[in-house]
């Protein structure tokens, strides 16, 4: 039977998913995502992609998060002509999120022009326009989570809730060649079991090879009940101080849990003393997004007939006038801005107003990549660079693990448990350290045939 797999991006690293699958004479792309981290390791970006642009018969992604999905245009704009399947859900966060990509690309490629014309070099294009994400999104055909779509003749795709954030997808695909059969099955992101919104993941129980996640093979997420505690001493220690509260976080899932427990919390962490911005036009749409798809998540976080959560004192911050207002604010202000990991957005704005200002806090609600610049305040620097100028570090830094939307150690163990058969077991999207972790709990518990996927390498399904 020919079904092979072979892996290329979130192998032996967290970001740039990006697997390909031949089944039969048919090359399919599993996930086309960005790299992200350091200027180096975006720069491979730029680079060809692993198989011919015109021998991929088809594209399908697990979900909307730009690590999943934010070479799609740049695929598009080399060639490629054929569908790209997602769930219901990440086709409308799709809309959102690519076109603003292509906008950062835009920007991140006038700045370096500029310091390129001073030096009399050669112009950069960027990665891609917000015109070709916004062109490349004709070619997206969506489906329903249990739904079986046959993407190439003999290969069933069908997408089941990963819990991760809206319309995230465990990815099955399951081949036939004669009388024979091959199921392979992607985790996708999966989410945490007491995540605030999302539905805990489906259980799948039957494989012939399984790829997962291993973001947080390392470790456990705390009881969320002491991530409510701590929050709720955040909230009361910066109200004491006087300042402003940062809170970089992703425009998809990360937001939408945050304002459901703001508003669930609303008198415990005090928060009438305060005013509450979403400084992101994608956040605010995104926001609408699962206000549309509620019925995918038992509607936790809408009023039944409300697109806006339930907060007072909450603000939505279209405009750029708008967001370099917050900067007047000196106190009294939460700002819940992008990007989730400091590397670029209107969070940059905020941390030039507030990062050295001893009275402000910086409350990280997420993961970190190696090179960003939210990595390198977590771990301590004493002074950050922005726009060419250096700002000292000192705001108090909080790391609040327990809002994370990756499932932790128990959670990835539990999930690969299901499976009655006990598949092959490949690793992907992790770092290192968090991979052998979790290889040494899984051989112990399962006794499973599980590796670390390697850059290139190929298996037979």
């Amino acid at each position: 039977m020919n079904f092979q797999l072979q892996f290329f991006g979130a192998a032996e690293q967290v970001t740039g998913s990006l697997y390909v699958i031949r089944a039969g004479k048919h090359t399919i792309l599993l996930e086309c995502g960005l790299i992200q981290g350091g200027r180096a390791e975006e720069k491979r970006n730029r680079d060809p992609f692993p198989v011919p642009v015109d021998e991929i018969d088809a594209v399908v992604l697990s979900h909307a998060h730009i690590d999943h999905s934010g070479r799609v245009p740049l695929l598009v704009r080399r060639g490629y002509e054929g569908p790209i399947y997602t769930q219901n859900a990440t086709k409308a966060l799709c809309k959102i999120m690519l076109p603003d990509s292509g906008y950062l690309n835009e920007k991140d490629a006038q700045w370096e022009n500029k310091k390129r014309a001073k030096k009399g070099e050669p112009e950069v294009e960027p990665l891609y326009t917000r015109a070709e994400a916004e062109a490349c999104l004709a070619q997206f055909q969506s489906a329903r989570y249990e739904e079986d779509v046959e993407i190439v003749p003999g290969l069933i795709l069908r997408f089941h809730d990963a819990g991760h954030i809206l319309g995230s997808a465990i990815v099955e695909l399951e081949y036939h060649e004669g009388s024979e059969s091959r199921t392979l099955v992607f985790s996708g992101d999966l989410g945490y079991r007491d995540a605030p919104v999302m539905e805990a993941p489906k259980r799948l129980h039957h494989a012939d090879a399984v790829l997962m996640e291993s973001t947080y093979g390392d470790r456990l997420h705390r009881p969320f009940a002491e991530t409510i505690d701590e929050l709720t001493e955040v909230f009361d220690v910066a109200r004491a101080a006087q300042g402003n509260v940062l809170i970089p976080a992703f425009t998809v899932g990360r937001t939408q849990d945050l304002l459901y427990l703001m508003a669930e919390h609303f008198e415990e962490w005090g928060l009438r003393h305060w005013h509450i911005f979403l400084d992101s036009p994608m956040a605010i749409e995104a926001t609408n997004a699962y206000s549309r798809y509620r019925h995918l998540y038992g509607a936790k976080l809408f009023g039944p007939q409300s697109n806006l959560p339930d907060l007072n004192n909450f603000h939505e911050t279209r405009s750029t006038e708008e967001s370099m207002a917050i900067n007047q604010i000196h106190s009294g202000a939460i700002i819940i801005a992008g990007s989730g990991m400091c590397s670029g957005g209107r969070i940059h704005h905020h941390l030039k107003n507030n990062i050295w200002r001893p009275e402000c806090h910086l409350v990280i609600v997420g993961y970190q990549a190696h090179g960003t610049l939210g990595r390198r305040i977590v771990d301590g620097v004493d002074e950050i660079r922005l726009w060419g100028e250096n700002y000292a570090v000192r705001a108090t830094v909080h790391t609040i693990g327990g809002l994370s939307a990756h499932a932790d150690q128990a959670d990835l163990l539990d999930w690969y448990g299901a499976f009655e058969n006990k598949p092959p077991l490949y690793l992907v999207h992790g770092e290192e350290r968090a991979q052998r972790a979790l290889v040494k709990k899984l051989k112990a518990r399962f006794a499973a045939p599980v590796s670390i996927a390697a850059y290139k390498q190929e298996i037979e399904i």
